[in-house]
């Protein structure tokens, strides 16, 4: 699974450091998640990113088929 993060923020209109200040999380936590680069995500921050973004946790993930 990928997480769409970039491409919602370009839908929105929105930059990725606009998201950054709403999240509060770390630079390097922050960088990691928007970039694909964490095998994990808190219930938290998902809720977080869905409510910041308005949008469903269905919105946020890309699936992919082996």
């Amino acid at each position: 699974m990928k997480l769409r993060v970039l491409e919602i923020l370009q839908e929105k209109g929105r930059t990725k450091y606009w998201l950054y200040m709403q999240m509060g999380l770390s630079y390097q936590n922050f960088n990691r998640l928007v970039n694909n680069q964490t095998s994990s995500i808190k219930f938290e921050n998902l809720k977080a990113l869905c409510d910041i973004l308005e949008c469903t946790p269905n919105d946020l993930f890309d699936n992919y088929h082996k």
